[in-house]
C-alpha cells in the first residue's frame, strides 16, 4: 500500500536545523582556532570539505529504502569488528592510540564508524528474537555485542571512545525493557570500578552497596554470590587495564580526581580551558579576539577544546546557544523514540541519542573541568572528518526513520 505524506511530514526540520547551525558554528570556531596556527594551516579547508561531503552522505542515508536499516545491521557490525582488528595491526598511532587507518592520502578512525554498526546490530538483535531480555543468557549476548568493540578499542588504547560504547550498550538495554534487577547487574560493576579509583574506603563502600542491593532483590544464594564475585572481578580487571594504559592516559584519570595535581602537564589544557571560558564574560571578547585562543595557550584547541573557543569569543551567550541547540536536538530525539511505533527504530534513535549526548556531556565537562580529559570531540563542532561524517550518518538514519514512520502503525 502506498503511503502518502504531506510535504512537511517528510523531513524533520527540528533535528536538521540545529545540526546545520552547530556545523556552521563549528566551522567558524575552527577557523578562529587555526587562524594563527601555522601547524594547523589547511585544517579549516579540510573541515569545510568534510562538512559538505557529510551533508551529501546524510541525504543519501535519508533516501535509503526502509528495509535497509535491518539489512545493514549485521554486515555493518561485522565490518566494524573487522576494521577494529585490522587497525590494531596496521593502524597509525595518534596521541598514543593506534586508532587510525590510512588509505593513501585519506584516513579514518574505525572506532567512529563502529558506533553505527553497534547501534544497528544491537537494536536488531534485541527486537528480532522471541526470548526474554531479562534472562541471564540474553543479557550476556547483548553485553557481548556491545562490549566486544570495547575490548578491541581498549587495546588501541582509547579509553574515551570505549566509555562511549559502554554508554551506548547500557542505554539501548535500558530502553529495550530490561528489569531493574538486570540493570543493577549491568551497572553495578561500573559503580565498583569508579569507587575503586577513589580509594580503598569507597571501594569497600561500593561492595557494601552491592550486598545491600542483592538483599533487597532477594535472589537465591548462588546468583547473589555470582554477581558479587563478578563485581569484585571487574575492579581487578580494571586495575589490569589501568596498568596497560599509556602514562599520559593514567595521568588524565589522576587529573580528573585532582585537576591541580599536574597543572603544567595533563591538567594544563583543562585549567587553560576554564580560564578561556571564564574570561569571555557575558558577551565574549569578539570573533578572532580571544587571548587564550589567538595566543595559543591551549594546544590543538580546534579538536577537543573547541567549546572554550566559543566561550571566550562569544561569552556566556554563545556558550548557552550551543547548549540550547543540543537540548533541542536531544529532546526531539527522545520524543521520536517515545513515539516510534516500531521498537527497532526506537532503539536505534536511543542509540543515536546516547552517542551524541555522551560526547556532548563529557566534552563540555572536560572544558569546564568536571569530567576527565579523555579525548572526545564535541559532535558537529570539533575538527575531525571521521567524527563529523559518522554523526551526520546517524542523523541521516534518524531522518530516514522519521520519513518512513507512518508505515508502522
Amino acid at each position: 500500500m502506498k503511503v502518502s505524506y504531506k510535504l512537511q511530514d517528510k523531513f524533520d526540520l527540528v533535528i536538521f536545523i540545529p545540526v546545520i547551525f552547530l556545523v556552521i558554528i563549528g566551522l567558524m570556531a575552527i577557523f578562529s582556532a587555526t587562524y594563527n596556527q601555522s601547524l594547523a594551516s589547511g585544517n579549516f579547508q579540510k573541515q569545510l570539505i568534510a562538512a559538505v561531503f557529510s551533508v551529501l552522505i546524510l541525504l543519501i542515508v535519508y533516501f535509503l529504502p526502509p528495509v535497509s536499516l535491518r539489512e545493514l545491521a549485521l554486515p555493518s557490525y561485522l565490518l566494524s569488528i573487522f576494521f577494529l582488528i585490522v587497525v590494531l595491526v596496521l593502524g597509525r598511532t595518534v596521541y598514543g592510540s593506534k586508532s587510525w587507518l590510512n588509505f593513501g592520502p585519506l584516513g579514518f578512525q574505525p572506532s567512529e564508524f563502529a558506533k553505527v554498526g553497534v547501534v544497528l546490530f544491537m537494536s536488531h538483535w534485541l527486537t528480532n528474537k522471541k526470548d526474554d531480555i531479562n534472562n541471564v543468557k540474553d543479557i550476556g549476548v547483548a553485553l557481548l555485542i556491545g562490549f566486544l568493540p570495547v575490548a578491541l578499542i581498549l587495546l588501541e588504547p582509547d579509553m574515551g571512545t570505549a566509555i562511549v560504547f559502554v554508554i551506548i550498550t547500557i542505554s539501548i538495554l535500558f530502553w529495550s525493557g530490561i528489569s531493574l534487577f538486570a540493570m543493577f547487574v549491568v551497572l553495578s560493576p561500573a559503580i565498583v570500578i569508579f569507587a575503586s579509583l577513589l580509594g580503598t574506603f569507597f571501594f569497600i563502600l561500593s561492595l557494601a552497596f552491592v550486598v545491600i542491593c542483592l538483599v533487597f532483590f532477594k535472589r537465591d544464594l548462588f546468583n547473589s554470590i555470582t554477581i558479587f564475585v563478578a563485581n569484585l572481578a571487574s575492579s581487578y580487571f580494571f586495575s589490569y587495564i589501568y596498568k596497560i594504559l599509556k602514562p599520559h592516559q593514567q595521568k588524565r584519570i589522576e587529573t580528573f580526581l585532582n585537576p591541580n595535581a599536574d597543572p603544567l602537564g595533563s591538567g594544563y589544557n583543562a585549567i587553560q580551558a576554564k580560564v578561556a571560558i571564564g574570561s569571555g564574560g557575558i558577551f565574549g571578547k569578539g570573533y578572532l579576539q580571544g587571548n587564550q585562543t589567538q595566543l595559543r595557550f591551549i594546544p590543538e584547541q580546534w579538536t577537543d577544546f573547541i567549546y572554550c573557543v566559543i566561550g571566550e569569543e562569544f561569552g556566556f551567550i554563545g556558550s548557552i546557544v550551543i547548549i540550547i541547540l543540543f537540548l533541542i536536538l536531544f529532546l526531539r530525539l527522545l520524543k521520536l523514540a517515545s513515539n516510534a511505533k516500531d521498537k527497532y527504530h526506537a532503539l536505534i534513535i536511543i542509540g543515536v541519542l546516547s552517542i551524541i549526548f555522551s560526547h556532548f556531556a563529557i566534552n563540555i565537562g572536560m572544558n569546564v573541568g568536571v569530567t576527565p580529559v579523555i579525548g572526545l570531540p564535541l559532535p558537529f563542532l570539533s575538527y575531525g572528518g571521521s567524527s563529523l561524517m559518522v554523526n551526520m550518518i546517524l542523523i541521516g538514519i534518524v531522518l530516514n526513520i522519521y520519513r518512513n514512520r507512518k508505515m508502522y502503525t
